[in-house]
């Protein structure tokens, strides 16, 4: 099962050009889209869970044309939004319950059963009792996982789901996603890096509605080594630094700037070495997509 993104572009009414023939094949596991706020991850995002209209192009969910034949796609998505409501004086088992019968599971005996294995599968079965209005926010976002895995989906698309969490409440929802990735198509869309290169075998850069990097995490990562070097520098040193080498980014750390350099060798005596991650690649990506803009204007 795979899923096929071809040419897909979506404009607004107010001209803004959300999304610029994005293409993309999206394989079982975990696949990570990640980009700045304002980049276009959302508005994908909605076009694929069938919940706004794409201009022009086409996506298909194995056989499946997701653009037009949307109540057949809905019988295998899951979708959590960046945001959603939950109602706050609800227990999570009773509105677990009501959303698996909305999803068709109309007899009772075999809804308990997919309620309790949801809320065992989310880590919510001790506190399936309490009002979803007194959840932490790592909670109320694995019920939302426990509502989007109800019928389970062929296809799981979550939206930004651990900004706000706290270190553990989102290591405990990754480790959840990653397990989600083993059995479905699970596109995870986020601007935090770490996210990615910490579940996902696959990942794309999205900027201003266009697709800047496709590749595997490891192996984008493995194309920088023995590139990437750094040094602490004086702030007032940054402008003539940029002027004469790639800097990657630059960032603070025990109150002074470290600059990381991108260079084929040795940027001078002062340079160290440095391990290259998948934060650089980043970067990198949109430093180059920012270059390319300059030389262009």
């Amino acid at each position: 099962m795979e899923l096929h993104i071809r040419n897909v572009s979506k404009t607004y009414a107010n001209g803004v050009q959300a999304l610029k023939d994005v293409t993309l094949t999206i394989p079982l596991g975990m696949y990570g889209l990640l980009g700045p706020n304002g980049a276009g991850k959302s508005t994908l995002m909605r076009i694929l869970a069938t919940l706004q209209e794409a201009d022009a192009g086409s996506v298909h969910l194995g056989d499946v044309d997701v653009l037009r034949r949307k109540d057949d796609v809905r019988k295998t998505l899951g979708y959590l939004p960046q945001e959603f409501g939950v109602y706050p004086n609800v227990s999570a088992e009773h509105l677990l319950d009501h959303f698996a019968l909305l999803k068709g599971i109309a007899e009772r005996g075999a809804r308990r059963g997919v309620v309790e294995a949801l809320l065992h599968q989310t880590n919510l079965w001790e506190v399936r009792q309490q009002k979803l209005g007194s959840y932490s926010g790592g909670m109320k976002q694995r019920f939302g996982v426990a509502v989007a895995l109800i019928g389970n989906p062929q296809l799981l698309i979550v939206d930004e789901p651990t900004a706000g969490l706290d270190p553990a409440e989102r290591v405990r929802f990754l480790n959840l996603l990653s397990e989600l990735g083993e059995n479905s198509v699970v596109l995870l869309s986020t601007h935090i890096v770490e996210d990615v290169s910490e579940l996902c075998t696959r990942m794309a850069i999205i900027d201003r509605g266009e697709i800047l990097l496709d590749a595997e995490p490891q192996r984008a990562i493995a194309e920088l080594r023995g590139k990437v070097w750094r040094r602490i520098v004086a702030k007032t040193e940054l402008a003539a630094l940029e002027r004469a080498h790639r800097v990657i980014s630059t960032t603070l750390f025990a109150g002074r700037t470290v600059a990381r350099i991108h260079s084929d060798a040795a940027p001078g005596p002062d340079f160290e070495p440095a391990e290259a991650d998948l934060e650089d690649v980043y970067f990198m990506t949109m430093s180059g997509r920012a270059g390319r803009a300059g030389r262009a204007a």
